[in-house]
C-alpha cells in the first residue's frame, strides 16, 4: 500500500521491535489519570447504556471480548483489548478507566481517580455524526435499488447497520465539565487543576465524520477544513450551551463555564490519534468490489483520510504555542497502518491475513460481527477483527508505537516523552 525506502523500513522496523519488548513488562503508574475521548476504537462500554443504539450499534454479545479476560463481550468493538486499554497498561493501569455511563449515580469523586472513558462507537466531531447516518445510507440505498445489483443493496444495507444513538463529541466534553465540577467540588481548585495537568487526555476521533461525508462529496478542502476547525473548538474554545451570567464565571472554577474545551477545563497533555486509511477496511474493500468491479482498497476514502492529517497537524502545532502549558503527541495513524501492510510478518507479529475480517462472512468478512457468523482460528494473525475494527493484536502495535514512538510514527513527542514533561 505504501511504496518506502529501504533505510525507512529499516528504522522503522527496529523501532516497532524496541515497542513490542518494551511492552512486555508493565511500568509503574506513570500518570495520575487518563480521560478518553472519541469513537468506537476507543469505546470500552459507553454504547451499552444508549437506549437508542441500534443492536450493531454495540458490541455486547458474542464473538466481542472472545479473548478479553473473561472471555465476554464487554462493549468494546475487538476481540479483546482496543487501544485505549493497551494505551492506559502502558501507563500503567490494568486498562481504560470505566465508561462513563457505567459509573453508579450519584457520582462520586472517588470514581474518577483513575479517569474517566467518554467514548462512544460510531460519534465524532460533527454533532449529528452518527446520528443521520441511517437517513443517509438508507436514501443512497434507495436511489440505487432502481438501477443497481442485489450485492450493491446487500453493501448499504450493513453500512446502515452501523447507525444509532451515540454521544457526540460535545456531549462527551459536558460529561467530562461534570466530572470536573465533582472534582472541584470534592478535591478544590488548586488539586484538581494540579490533577488534570498532569493526566494524559487520549482522543481518538474524525473516522466516522469522514465516513459519512465519503457517500455524499462536495468539497473536500472544505469539509476537511470544517472538521479540524471542529477538533480546534473542542480543545480550546468555550462551547456554552446556555447562558453564563457574568458572576458565574470565576477562575477558581472552570467547571461554571459548562460545557467547554479541554483546556480551559484542564487538559494539558493530549495523545491525539490522526485518521488511519479508512478504505482498506473490509466494509471499504467491499465497497469498492460493488461500485468499481475491482479489488483494493478504496481509494476515495484513503484520499480524504491522508489529507485531514497535515492540517491537524498544523492545527494542533499552532495550539500549543498558543496555549500556555499544553503540549501533546500526534500519532500519524496512515502511516503506522501502511507500514504494517508494507511488513506483515517480522520478528514481532505474523499478520498473514490483511484484508477479511476474523468475524464475519460474505466478501472479506465484512457482513457484520455477531454470534452466528464464523470467527477465524487465530486472531492474531488477522489485521482486521470484523468489517471496521482492528484486532487486538494491531492494537497493541498501535498502543506501543504512540507510547515510545520516532517521528516517523509521532510527532512533536511520544507519549512517554509526554508523560515526563
Amino acid at each position: 500500500m505504501a511504496n518506502q525506502t529501504a533505510s525507512y523500513l529499516l528504522v522503522a522496523l527496529c523501532l516497532l521491535v524496541l515497542v513490542a519488548k518494551h511492552a512486555e513488562a508493565r511500568p509503574p503508574r506513570l500518570v495520575p489519570a487518563v480521560f478518553v475521548f472519541g469513537d468506537s476504537t476507543v469505546d470500552v462500554g459507553n454504547n451499552n447504556f444508549l437506549g437508542g443504539t441500534r443492536k450493531e450499534g454495540k458490541a455486547n454479545f458474542p464473538q466481542y471480548g472472545v479473548d478479553f479476560p473473561t472471555s465476554k463481550p464487554t462493549g468494546r468493538f475487538s476481540n479483546g483489548f482496543n487501544t485505549a486499554d493497551q494505551l492506559a497498561q502502558l501507563l500503567g493501569f490494568p486498562m481504560s478507566p470505566p465508561a462513563y455511563l457505567s459509573l453508579s449515580r450519584p457520582l462520586k469523586s472517588h470514581q474518577f481517580s483513575k479517569g474517566v472513558n467518554f467514548a462512544s462507537g460510531g460519534s465524532g466531531l460533527g454533532e449529528h455524526t452518527g446520528r443521520l447516518i441511517v437517513k443517509t445510507l438508507f436514501n443512497h440505498m434507495t436511489r440505487r435499488s432502481r438501477s443497481s445489483s442485489a450485492g450493491l443493496i446487500d453493501l448499504n444495507f450493513i453500512m446502515c447497520k452501523q447507525a444509532g444513538e451515540v454521544i457526540p463529541m460535545s456531549l462527551q466534553l459536558e460529561y467530562f465539565a461534570t466530572v470536573v465540577e465533582h472534582m472541584y467540588k470534592s478535591a478544590g481548585s488548586r488539586r484538581t487543576a494540579s490533577f488534570l495537568s498532569k493526566s494524559i487526555f487520549f482522543i481518538s476521533t474524525g473516522s466516522n465524520d469522514i465516513f459519512e461525508y465519503s457517500f455524499s462529496r462536495s468539497n473536500d478542502r472544505q469539509f476537511l477544513l470544517g472538521l479540524v476547525a471542529s477538533y480546534k473548538y473542542y480543545l480550546k474554545v468555550p462551547r456554552v450551551s446556555r447562558p453564563v451570567k457574568p458572576s458565574d464565571k470565576t477562575e477558581t472554577d472552570p467547571a461554571s463555564f459548562i460545557p467547554q474545551s479541554l483546556y480551559r477545563l484542564g487538559a494539558r497533555k493530549f495523545s491525539i490519534v490522526s485518521i488511519p486509511p479508512l478504505g482498506c477496511t473490509p466494509s471499504q474493500r467491499l465497497r469498492r468490489l460493488q461500485q468499481m468491479g475491482t479489488q483494493g482498497c478504496f481509494d476515495p476514502l484513503n484520499d480524504l483520510s491522508l489529507r485531514s492529517y497535515p492540517m491537524l497537524a498544523a492545527m494542533v502545532e499552532e495550539l500549543a504555542h498558543e496555549l500556555p502549558g499544553m503540549a501533546y503527541s500526534l500519532g500519524d495513524a496512515f502511516t503506522m497502518v501502511s507500514f504494517v501492510f508494507a511488513n506483515p510478518q517480522t520478528k514481532d507479529w505474523n499478520f498473514t491475513e490483511l484484508v477479511a475480517a476474523c468475524c464475519g462472512e460474505g466478501p472479506f468478512g465484512a457482513s457484520g460481527c455477531n454470534q452466528t457468523v464464523p470467527l477465524c482460528g487465530n486472531r492474531n494473525d488477522h489485521l482486521f477483527w470484523d468489517g471496521n475494527h482492528p484486532t487486538q493484536a494491531v492494537s497493541a502495535i498501535a498502543a506501543q508505537t504512540l507510547f515510545v514512538g520516532n517521528g516517523t510514527f509521532v510527532s512533536p513527542i511520544n507519549v512517554l516523552q509526554l508523560v515526563q514533561l
